[in-house]
This record gives structure tokens, sequence and C-alpha cells, in this order.
């Protein structure tokens, strides 16, 4: 099976490419939504949020108080990190499994939706890199339109991220969604059949013999460690 890591950046669009990718049949692994899930009444991160910060950060369902945390945080690098070394593995492991629920369901390919995939380095551990892109211009307008912010406001923000040109360095395919929904869902059906047709023959082979599977695995990850990333927006994707 090929797991494909999408990534973008902020008001690029990324989640209406991953929506349009599951309505085309692919399982999409959205890691926001499991960093909710794993933090969950019950869950053991959520213990040990607790057990770190105090029982200040639970609302009075149980629940987790995202806003009292992210006070907690925010001006605390080692509290952050602290966090992070919490709910980052959680999030891992319940990716790890839903890839594993979606090879034994049969699937050739598994998208993996991670916004911060290639700051956390989890490019590396994915067999293709599709990042959606969008112009800064255009990454900047959308933004405050949708946030209702200023222009200074909005540059802000977009600054404190890794830009999206230096995201496309590290991709091995491209959806340029700068322009109208209609070009954008172009592309994405483009790009399902790439995907599609670089599963090749072997996977049906692959996903029978689990040994196999696992060997091309490795040597997926280890061709991609080996690999020399140079910036281009020339790819069949466009």
């Amino acid at each position: 099976m090929l797991v494909v890591g999408l990534t973008g950046g902020i008001a690029t669009g990324k989640s209406t490419v991953s929506t349009q990718l599951k309505g085309l049949g692919f399982p999409v692994v959205d890691a926001d939504v499991l960093a909710r899930k794993v933090v969950e009444p019950g869950t053991p991160a959520l213990r040990r949020i607790v057990s770190t910060f105090g029982a200040g950060v639970l609302q009075s369902d149980g629940t987790l108080d995202r806003k009292a945390l992210g006070e907690i945080i925010f001006r605390d690098e080692a509290k952050r990190r602290a966090l992070n070394a919490i709910v980052h593995p959680a999030v891992r492991r319940a990716m790890l499994w839903e890839i594993v629920q979606a090879w034994l369901r049969g699937h050739r390919v598994c998208i993996v939706d991670v916004p911060l995939l290639v700051e956390s380095n989890l490019w590396r551990l994915v067999g293709r890199v599709v990042v959606v892109y969008c112009s800064r211009d255009v990454q900047l307008q959308r933004l405050m339109k949708r946030d209702g912010s200023t222009e200074e406001q909005a540059t802000h923000r977009l600054n404190s991220q890794m830009l999206i040109d230096d995201k496309v360095a590290y991709a091995d395919d491209i959806v340029d969604n700068s322009g109208q929904p209609e070009e954008t869902k172009v592309q994405v059906v483009r790009l399902a059949r790439k995907l599609d047709l670089a599963t090749g023959y072997t996977w049906r082979l692959n996903w029978l013999l689990p040994p196999l599977g696992v060997i091309a695995a490795l040597f997926c990850l280890l061709r991609r460690r080996l690999m020399i990333k140079t910036p281009t927006l020339n790819t069949s994707s466009r």
C-alpha cells in the first residue's frame, strides 16, 4: 500500500483537496482529528496532561480545556515541549493504527493529512508527499477573508509558519490551488489516477504476502532518506 503524506500551508486549501480525495474513495487519516481524539476523556494522553499540568486544564465535563492549556504553554517553551512529548507520540500511534486498518481493508493508497508533515519530519516516513500550493498573495488574501483579519495580522501569522514555497521542495506532487475550484478539482482527479498507477501490479502481492509489503515499505523509506530535494513547481499534478 502506498502511504501518501498530504500537506500545505494555512489557507492554501489542503482541507479541500483532502475532502476531494476522500470523495474519490481514498482513505484519509486526518492528524488534526486524531489530535483531538487522543485527548478525549479516559485516554492515557489526557491523564498524563492532567498529571503534568494539573486539574485546571479540565472543563467541568472532564474534557480538555484547550484555552486554559494554551495559556499555560503559550510563553513557556519547556511546557510546550512537555505537552508535545505527550500528544505527538499518541497521535503517531493512532495514525499508524488507521494506516494498518486501511491496509487490512485492501486499499491500494492511504492519504495521511498532516499540516506539519515537513516540520515534524514525518515526510520521511511516507512513500510520497503531496503539497497543496497557492501563491503568497493568494494565501494572504484568503486568510484575511477567512478570519476577518487585517493585512498586518494575516502577514504576521503567515510569517510564523514555514513558507509554502519552502514546502514545495519536499513535494513529489503539487496541487496548485491558486485558481478556481474547478481547476483544482481537475488536478486532484489527475493526482488520484497517478497515485493508483504508482502502486503498480505488486500491491496485491504485497497485501497477500505481508513480509513482501514490509520489505517494500522499508526500501521506500530508505530511498526517501537518501533523496535530495530541490524546489520545483514543474510536476504532472499541475
